[in-house]
């Protein structure tokens, strides 16, 4: 199966100040998005091993494309998801979110081992998502528990599927809650 992207999109948020403290380093967090064109609109359909196997390419695509945004920084959290038209199920945001979409991004990012959190559902053009963020390296660093809100205005329409893959270059401004940190993290993992 061949995946038709119609529009694309890359959301860039810096933050450098939070309650009056300036921070040695911005956080930046970036989405990438892929609006498609959902194949299985309005119709029901059993195997969606078409669309998980056609999202190898477009993890490699996505990623490319979301750390281009985050240049100069490197990667230490991420979180995907997806919304899908009305026409379409959430099951077809799930197909194309699975380990074959996240594993080319996990390979561009290296040493990306923990899980990639993830949001799905059903939506019109202008909704809301939250895609929940956290450590590449282990999900237990509490400082990198963060998000990102997004609104595509156009977007999904209802045979389409918007896929989003966020990624930050460190954890939260101020994080102050303990637990493992991100150093702690990468020496374990390694």
């Amino acid at each position: 199966m061949e995946l038709k992207i119609r529009r694309r999109f890359t959301i860039v948020e810096e933050r450098a100040i939070e309650a009056g403290k300036v921070a040695e380093t911005p956080l930046r967090k970036v989405a990438a998005v892929c609006v498609l064109e959902n194949p299985y609109a309005g119709k029901y359909v059993d195997d969606l091993s078409a669309l998980i196997e056609a999202s190898r390419g477009l993890g490699k695509s996505i990623g490319e494309q979301a750390l281009a945004a985050l240049a100069p920084f490197k990667v230490q959290s991420y979180g995907k998801g997806g919304l899908v038209g009305t026409a379409g199920e959430q099951e077809h945001a799930n197909a194309l979110l699975t380990t074959a979409f996240a594993n080319p991004i996990r390979d561009q990012i290296g040493n990306a081992e923990a899980w990639v959190s993830s949001m799905t559902r059903v939506a019109g053009p202008g909704a809301m998502i939250d895609i929940p963020m956290n450590c590449k390296d282990d999900v237990y660093v509490r400082s990198h528990y963060d998000g990102m809100t997004l609104v595509l205005p156009d977007a999904p329409l209802p045979d389409e599927i918007a896929i989003i893959f966020c990624i930050a270059n460190r954890g939260r401004l101020n994080a102050r809650v303990g637990g493992m940190t991100f150093d702690e993290a990468q020496k374990k993992s390694a």
